[in-house]
C-alpha cells in the first residue's frame, strides 16, 4: 500500500518546452509524462504571466527557447514543493493568456498549452484567470464579408486566400524523407503560388499562415474573410497506408458525406489537426455540428457550385504537370472548407508518404510548376466568372477578354438549368450546342459552353 501511495504522488516531468510565434500571439507548450492541474494569473509593474502547475517537477530548462520577436523577455521557474512548479513568464508588454491541457495522441503525449495573445497598444490588461483541464471554446458566428475598399479607378482586384496547412504544434503528414513535414511543404507552394498570383494583374494572393505556427481550422476561414477573400484555396501534401499511394487531387465540401473511401480517410485526418495542434476545444459536438449546418445552408448551394467548378479547371491543369490520383474533384467532409460565403478548395498537391513524390515535392522547379497549374484553373474560372466591381470583371465586359469554347463535366446534383445559370447561357443554347433533345443530363457527362455565351455575359 505504501508503494501505492507513492505512485499516486508521484509528479509528473516537464519533459521539454516549445514556443511559436504567430503574427497575433506566442505558444508555449509544456511537454509532460502525465497529466497535471494547472492555474493562471496576471501580475504587472512589471507585466508577468505566473504558471502553478499541480503534481509537476521541471526536467528541463528554457535556455533553448528563441525569445526574440515576442513579448517575452525571460522564463523561469521555482519547486515550490516536490511536486508543485511555478513558472513565471516575464513580459515586455501586456498580454492576454489562455491556457489548456491536452490529452495524448498519435504524435504527442501530455501537453500544457499556454497561449498569450497581444494586446493593442494602451488596451485594459484582462483580468486574472485561472483555467481548468477541459477548457470551453465559444463557436465564433460567421461574419459577413467585409466591404472591400476599392482601387482609385473603381476596380477592385480578385483576392485569394490561401491556407498552407497545418504549422506549428501541428506537422501534418510525415514524410519517409528526415525532416521533412508537411506543414513545411504547404507553406513554400503556398508562398510560391501567392508569387504567381500577385504576378497577375487584377489578382491578389493573401496568406492565412505566414510562418510555422499553429491556426485551429474554423479560423483559418475567418481570417480569409476578413481579407475580402473570393475564393479560399487550401495547400496539402498528404499521407496514406499504402507508401506506394501518388498522384494529386482537389476536393470540395461534400454536405452528405465523402465520395470515396479514401477522401473520407483524408477528411477524418485533416480534421483532427485540431486535436493534434490544439485549438483548446475539437469544435466536433453537436451544438457545432447544429450551427455549422445552420450557417452552411444560407448559402451553400451557389458556393458549392462554383467551388466545383474551380475545382475541376485546378484539376485539369494540374494534370499537365503531375499525376492525378482521382481525375475528378471528391467531396468530403473538410472542416476548412465549412465557408458558406466563399468558394473552397483544398488542394493535395501529392502523396508526401510516397518517397518518390516526396522527393519532387521538395523540389522548387515542382513546386513552381504545381503553383503555376493552379493559377491557370483560378484564371481561368475568374475570367469565366468575375465578381463584380473588380478589374477582371471591367475587362470581360469591354471584351478584352478572350473565351474560347469550355468544356464542363456534370457533377452530382447539377442540372442543365444550373449549369446554364452558371455559364449566364440560355437552355436553348445549351441544348443546342450539346444536341440535347432534353434536359436529362448524367453525373460525368461532358458539355460544351459555347464561346458566344461565355464572352457576352453582362
Amino acid at each position: 500500500m505504501v508503494a501505492l501511495a507513492a505512485d499516486v504522488m508521484a509528479a509528473s516531468d516537464v519533459r521539454s518546452v516549445r514556443l511559436w510565434r504567430a503574427p497575433d500571439n506566442t505558444r508555449l507548450v509544456f511537454d509532460l509524462s502525465g497529466p497535471v492541474q494547472h492555474s493562471v494569473f496576471l501580475l504587472s509593474s512589471p507585466n508577468r504571466i505566473v504558471i502553478d502547475v499541480s503534481g509537476a517537477k521541471l526536467a528541463t530548462n528554457f535556455d533553448q527557447l528563441t525569445l526574440s520577436n515576442t513579448p517575452i523577455t525571460g522564463v523561469r521557474s521555482a519547486q515550490r514543493t516536490p511536486n508543485d512548479l511555478r513558472v513565471v513568464i516575464d513580459l515586455s508588454a501586456a498580454v492576454t493568456p489562455k491556457s489548456f491541457t491536452l490529452a495524448p495522441n498519435q504524435q504527442y503525449g501530455h501537453r500544457l498549452v499556454v497561449d498569450l495573445f497581444d494586446q493593442e497598444s494602451g488596451a485594459a490588461p484582462s483580468l486574472p484567470t485561472t483555467v481548468a483541464t477541459a477548457p470551453q471554446v465559444p463557436v465564433t458566428p460567421t461574419q459577413a464579408p467585409p466591404k472591400l475598399t476599392p482601387i482609385p479607378n473603381g476596380k477592385r482586384d480578385i483576392v485569394i486566400a490561401i491556407d498552407a496547412g497545418h504549422g506549428g504544434e501541428d506537422p501534418g503528414a510525415l514524410s519517409p524523407v528526415k525532416g521533412q513535414y508537411e506543414k513545411h511543404v504547404t507553406l513554400a507552394i503556398s508562398k510560391e503560388l501567392q508569387r504567381q498570383i500577385n504576378a497577375e494583374k487584377g489578382f491578389r494572393a493573401e496568406l492565412v499562415r505566414t510562418g510555422d505556427y499553429f491556426i485551429p481550422l474554423r479560423k483559418r476561414t475567418e481570417i480569409a474573410r476578413k481579407k475580402g477573400a473570393d475564393l479560399f484555396v487550401s495547400i496539402h501534401a498528404d499521407a496514406a497506408p499504402r507508401a506506394a499511394a501518388f498522384g494529386a487531387s482537389v476536393y470540395a465540401l461534400s454536405d452528405r458525406g465523402a465520395t470515396s473511401e479514401t477522401a473520407r480517410w483524408l477528411a477524418d485526418a485533416e480534421n483532427q489537426s485540431d486535436l493534434i495542434g490544439g485549438a483548446g476545444n475539437v469544435s466536433l459536438d453537436d451544438k457545432d455540428k447544429m450551427l455549422a449546418g445552420v450557417l452552411l445552408d444560407l448559402s451553400m448551394t451557389a458556393s458549392l457550385s462554383s467551388s466545383l467548378n474551380v475545382g475541376n479547371k485546378v484539376l485539369g491543369n494540374m494534370g499537365r504537370v503531375t499525376p492525378l490520383h482521382k481525375r475528378r474533384v471528391e467531396q468530403a467532409g473538410f472542416m476548412v472548407l465549412k465557408s458558406p460565403d466563399i468558394p473552397s478548395i483544398l488542394v493535395e498537391t501529392g502523396f508526401i508518404s510516397n518517397p518518390n513524390e516526396a522527393k519532387k515535392l521538395a523540389s522548387a522547379s515542382h513546386q513552381q510548376a504545381l503553383a503555376r497549374s493552379i493559377v491557370t484553373g483560378v484564371r481561368q474560372f475568374f475570367h469565366e466568372n468575375p465578381p463584380p466591381g473588380t478589374h477582371v470583371a471591367w475587362l470581360r465586359d469591354n471584351g478584352k477578354i478572350t473565351l474560347g469554347p469550355r468544356e464542363h463535366v456534370v457533377s452530382s446534383g447539377e442540372s442543365l438549368a444550373l449549369i446554364a445559370q452558371r455559364y449566364q447561357v440560355s437552355l436553348v443554347v445549351l441544348r443546342s450546342a450539346n444536341s440535347l433533345k432534353s434536359d436529362v443530363i448524367k453525373v460525368g457527362q461532358r458539355l460544351q459552353i459555347p464561346a458566344t455565351a461565355l464572352a457576352a455575359q453582362p
